[in-house]
């Protein structure tokens, strides 16, 4: 089994998440006691939002070069990096290093490819849903149009992110915002919605949405597990 090394803690709530998905999933397939082999960085999250909210983003990418680092050193084969929106940095942090880096688009277009979708919904950080990043890896690699909710929504589910789920607060009224925006999707013919902020996963269920989901964040760990048992 590969060892995979994930930098994490953006937030440490959906972090978390990865860790018992990626575990359960190795359990799932190999029995027994078995578990995932990995190692884990988790940095600071508040410097990190910092730099985002003031475009500062070299300053991230120093952040997580540094644990990418750190990974290697320890013995790291490949880096899962536990979030949507730093993905914005993946390049840097791939080229740090030499280790792959299992980008959380791929493993996303993938399965919206297996669904037959060819337009998605997009609902994430305001970064995220604003700039190319992730949506041009989507369209470019894996053929989709995405959608994304007009500037007020965006605002109102960047908000709930960053002033509850990333502090593990869950409401109702925030579910019924999100709710909101997957209809408004699918309106504008969205044939399905990317949950792209690794968070939104605490919030939004299957039965919440008039929409199939694309769960980033269980694609992801999925994808990670794919690629630890693929190494024998």
């Amino acid at each position: 089994m590969r060892v995979i090394g994930l930098i994490g803690g953006m937030s440490w709530e959906s972090t978390a998440v990865y860790y018992a998905l990626m575990n359960r999933e190795v359990g799932r397939r190999l029995g027994g006691l078995h578990s995932a082999h990995l190692l884990l960085h988790s940095v600071d999250f508040a410097p990190v939002a910092q730099a985002q909210h003031q475009g500062d983003w070299d300053a991230a990418a120093t952040m997580l070069v540094d644990s990418a680092r750190r990974l290697a050193a320890g013995g790291a084969q490949a880096l899962v990096l536990c979030t949507n929106t730093m993905h914005k940095l993946a390049d840097a942090i791939e080229s740090s290093c030499a280790l792959p880096l299992l980008h959380i688009a791929d493993s996303t277009g993938r399965a919206a490819q297996a669904l037959g979708c060819r337009k998605v919904g997009l609902l994430a950080t305001g970064f995220t849903m604003r700039e190319p990043f992730l949506k041009d890896r989507l369209a470019a690699r894996h053929g989709l149009e995405v959608l994304v909710p007009p500037a007020d929504t965006q605002a109102e589910v960047h908000r709930v992110i960053y002033e509850e789920l990333c502090k593990g607060v869950i409401r109702d009224s925030s579910r019924e915002i999100y709710r909101q925006a997957i209809d408004a999707l699918r309106a504008r013919g969205a044939e399905a919605v990317v949950l792209g902020c690794t968070e939104i996963t605490l919030l939004v269920r299957e039965q919440d949405s008039s929409l199939p989901l694309l769960d980033s964040t269980a694609l992801h760990a999925r994808a990670a597990v794919d690629f630890a048992l693929a190494g024998g």
